[in-house]
C-alpha cells in the first residue's frame, strides 16, 4: 500500500503541473501591444462613442458667417443662409441660387428675397460659436496626428480625431459608420482639401454627425466633394465647381465659386 502512494504522488505532480500550464494566460508581449496602438493610430478601430456637437438656431442653416458670403456666379444652395453681424450687403448670393431663406441684419440683402431678420442670426451665430467651442475642447481623442496630417486614401470610422497642426486631404477618402455613429475631427491649423478629392460614406454614415472643426482656412478644391459639418474660426473658401453635403459654419466669411451646397438631411 506504502509503495502504491509512493507511485502515485509523482502522477498527481506531473498531471498538476500539466493543467496549470494550459491555463496559464497569456501576458502581452511588448510587440503585441505596440500592434494595438499601431491600429488606433492607423483609424482601424473606434475606442469609444462620443456625443454630437449641438449646432442649436446656426444648425438651421446650411451656410451661416459673421463676415459675408462672396460668390461667383452660378451657385446652387439647398437650405437658409445668412451673415451677421455685418450687414446684408456682404451677402453677395442672388435670389435664384437658394432654395431656401436668405436671412439679413438689415434690408440691405439680396433682394426681392432675403428677410430681414437680426435677432435671429443673432442667436444662430451666438450658437454656432458655442458649437465651436465644445468641438474644440472634446478632450480624449480617440485617434492623435492620424497620418501626420495627411490622411488622403484612409477610411475613418467613428470617434474622436485630433490632428495638433494641419490636414491636407490629396486623396479620396472614406469615412464608414452606423447611421447614428459620431465623428468628430479637430484641427488646430488649416484644413485643405485637393482638387477632384471625393468624400465616400459608407455602412449607413450620415453627413449631419460629421464634424469638422478647423482654427485655421478651410480649402475646397476644384470640383471636390465634402461630407461633414465644417466649424470654423475662420474662412471657407469652396473653389470652382466643389461641392459639399454638409453645412459650412464659418467665424469670418464664406466664399463661393459656382458650387453645390446641400444641407443635409
Amino acid at each position: 500500500m506504502i509503495r502504491t502512494k509512493q507511485l502515485l504522488i509523482p502522477i498527481v505532480s506531473m498531471l498538476f503541473i500539466v493543467l496549470s500550464g494550459g491555463c496559464k494566460k497569456e501576458q502581452p508581449t511588448n510587440s503585441s501591444l505596440e500592434s494595438i496602438s499601431t491600429a488606433s493610430s492607423a483609424g482601424l478601430q473606434p475606442l469609444s462613442k462620443i456625443a454630437g456637437i449641438d449646432l442649436g438656431v446656426a444648425g438651421n442653416f446650411v451656410i451661416l458667417s459673421k463676415s459675408g458670403i462672396t460668390n461667383v456666379y452660378k451657385s446652387a444652395i439647398t437650405g437658409d443662409i445668412g451673415s451677421s453681424p455685418i450687414t446684408g450687403a456682404a451677402i453677395l448670393v442672388t435670389c435664384a441660387e437658394v432654395t431656401g431663406t436668405i436671412y439679413s441684419v438689415d434690408a440691405a440683402g439680396p433682394l426681392p428675397c432675403a428677410v430681414n431678420n437680426a435677432t435671429r442670426l443673432t442667436t444662430a451665430v451666438g450658437d454656432m460659436q458655442t458649437a465651436y467651442t465644445d468641438a474644440a475642447g472634446r478632450s480624449n481623442p480617440d485617434f492623435v496626428n492620424l497620418g501626420a496630417g495627411d490622411i488622403g486614401g484612409k477610411t475613418l470610422t467613428p470617434g474622436l480625431y485630433k490632428w495638433t497642426s494641419a490636414v491636407i486631404i490629396p486623396t479620396n477618402i472614406t469615412i464608414s459608420g452606423g447611421p447614428n455613429d459620431i465623428f468628430i475631427f479637430q484641427v488646430a491649423g488649416t484644413l485643405t482639401v485637393s482638387s477632384a478629392v471625393r468624400f465616400t460614406l459608407a455602412g449607413g454614415a450620415q453627413a449631419k454627425n460629421i464634424f469638422w472643426q478647423a482654427a485655421g482656412a478651410v480649402t475646397l478644391g476644384t470640383t471636390s466633394h465634402f461630407e461633414g459639418n465644417i466649424i470654423g474660426k475662420t474662412g471657407i473658401n469652396m473653389q470652382t465647381g466643389a461641392s459639399i453635403n454638409g453645412r459650412m459654419l464659418a467665424q469670418t466669411a464664406v466664399t463661393l465659386q459656382m458650387n453645390t451646397v446641400t444641407q443635409p438631411q
